[in-house]
C-alpha cells in the first residue's frame, strides 16, 4: 500500500480544510443529547449541506459528490482536525443510507437519501427491545399486514436519537408464527405518526441520549419496508456491518483524540507515571494502526472487494482503543477532570468522552458477540 497522496487528493484536502476553517463554529455546540444542542447540530448539518459536504461519497443525484473512499477518509481527517461538531444524523448517513443504497428501490432512494444528506430529516435507530438487546433475533414487536399498511404494536428501547429525531428505522416481526431470525422485516417509520409514544431515557449524567418507543397500533405504509417481507434480518446484518466497519467510526476520530492525549500528557508530564507514558504511546500507535488498516480496507472495497465478518475485528479494536485512551486521560487528569468540567474547561471533553467510551464495547453489537463471530466465521472454530 502506497501512502502517498495524488495532487488531486492534496487539492481536495486543501478545499476541505479551507471550508472548515471558514465555517466550523468558533465555540463548541451544546451536546446533541439535549434539545438545545440537538437543534444546534441539525443547523450544522444543514450548513454542511450548503457546502455540499453532507455525504461526499454518495452520488450527486442523492445530495453527494460522488467521491471515493480515500477522499472520504481525507474529508474525515480534515473534519476532525478542525474540531467540527459530531454528526447528529450519523444513524442516517452512516447506517441507513448505505443500507438503502444496497437494498432500497429507486423510489426509496429518491425519497429518503437526499433529505438525509441535506440534514432535513434526522434518523433514529430502533432495534433493541427490553428482552432483545444484543440478541436481536428475540425481537417481538409485531407489524401485522393490513392492506397497504402494517399495524405495529410493541416496544423498542435504547433507541438512539429517538428523543428528538424525525424518523426511525427498525426490525419488526411480520410473521407472528416465526421464530428467531425468520419472519422479520426492516421498516422505516415517521416518529410523529399517531400511536407512537416517545419516553426519553436519561443517562446517569442526565442527558436523554436514548428513548423508549411505544407502538400502539401504529399504521405505517408497506412502501416503507426495505427489501422483501421476512428478509429484515439480512438487511439488518448489512446495516450492522456498516456500523462496525468503515463508516460509523472513521480513524480520524481516534487520531484526533490520540493527538489531544499526547498534548495532555505533555501538560502533565511532571507528575505522570512511566506507565502513563507507555499508555499514551500505545494509544497513538493504535490510532495510527487503525488508520492504516482502514486505508487498506477502503482500497480493497474500491477494487471490488467487500467487508464481511472482519468488520467485527474493527468494532472490537476501535471500541477498546477508545476506552483505553479515555481511561489514560482520566488518570492524567485525576479529580481535576470534574473540577475543570464545572469551570467550563475543554477537559470536559475528556470526561464526557470517557463516560461515552464505556458504552463502546456494548453498542454496535457487544464485543462478546463479536468475538463469537470472529471465532466461528473467521477462525472456523466450533460454535
Amino acid at each position: 500500500m502506497e501512502l502517498a497522496y495524488t495532487p488531486e487528493q492534496q487539492a481536495f484536502r486543501a478545499e476541505v480544510r479551507d471550508w472548515m476553517a471558514a465555517n466550523v463554529p468558533a465555540r463548541p455546540l451544546v451536546t446533541l443529547e439535549r434539545e438545545e444542542g440537538y437543534h444546534q447540530h441539525v443547523a450544522w448539518e444543514r450548513r454542511l449541506a450548503e457546502g455540499n459536504w453532507g455525504m461526499v461519497t454518495w452520488p450527486e443525484a442523492y445530495g453527494g459528490r460522488g467521491l471515493d473512499l480515500i477522499q472520504w477518509l481525507i474529508f474525515e481527517e480534515e473534519y476532525y482536525r478542525a474540531q467540527a461538531p459530531l454528526r447528529v444524523n450519523q444513524n442516517g448517513i452512516f447506517l441507513l443510507g448505505p443500507t438503502i443504497m444496497e437494498y432500497g428501490t429507486d423510489e426509496q432512494k429518491a425519497r429518503f437519501l437526499t433529505p438525509m444528506a441535506k440534514g432535513e430529516v434526522i434518523w433514529a435507530q430502533a432495534w433493541s427491545e427490553p428482552n432483545a438487546g444484543s440478541d436481536m433475533a428475540a425481537i417481538k414487536t409485531r407489524a401485522v399486514r393490513d392492506g397497504d399498511h402494517y399495524v405495529i404494536s410493541g416496544q423498542k428501547t435504547w433507541s438512539s436519537r429517538a428523543s428528538f429525531a424525525d424518523w426511525g428505522f427498525g426490525l419488526f416481526r411480520t410473521d407472528p408464527e416465526s421464530k428467531r431470525h425468520k419472519g422479520l422485516s426492516f421498516i422505516l417509520f415517521d416518529l410523529n405518526t399517531p400511536g407512537i409514544t416517545r419516553r426519553p431515557i436519561r443517562q446517569f449524567h442526565g442527558d436523554p441520549g436514548f428513548a423508549e418507543l411505544f407502538f400502539d397500533e401504529v399504521r405505517v405504509p408497506v412502501e416503507n419496508r426495505i427489501a422483501a417481507e421476512g428478509e429484515g434480518w439480512n438487511v439488518a446484518m448489512a446495516t450492522a456491518g456498516f456500523e462496525r466497519g468503515l463508516m460509523l467510526r472513521s480513524p480520524a476520530r481516534f487520531q484526533a483524540a490520540a493527538a489531544r492525549l499526547v498534548a495532555l500528557f505533555r501538560e502533565h508530564r511532571d507528575r505522570a507515571s512511566p506507565a502513563a507514558r507507555e499508555q499514551v504511546l500505545a494509544a497513538w500507535m493504535g490510532a495510527q494502526a487503525y488508520a492504516y488498516n482502514t486505508y487498506a480496507v477502503a482500497s480493497k472495497i474500491m477494487a471490488g472487494g467487500h467487508i464481511g465478518a472482519e468488520a467485527s475485528l474493527n468494532k472490537i479494536f476501535w471500541s477498546e482503543l477508545d476506552r483505553a485512551m479515555h481511561r489514560t486521560a482520566m488518570q492524567l487528569l485525576g479529580a481535576t477532570a470534574e473540577l475543570r468540567q464545572l469551570a467550563g474547561d475543554r477537559a470536559n471533553d475528556w470526561l464526557e468522552g470517557y463516560i461515552f467510551s464505556l458504552a463502546g464495547p456494548i453498542y454496535a453489537g457487544s464485543n462478546e458477540i463479536q468475538r463469537n463471530i470472529i471465532a466461528e466465521r473467521l477462525l472456523g472454530l466450533p460454535r
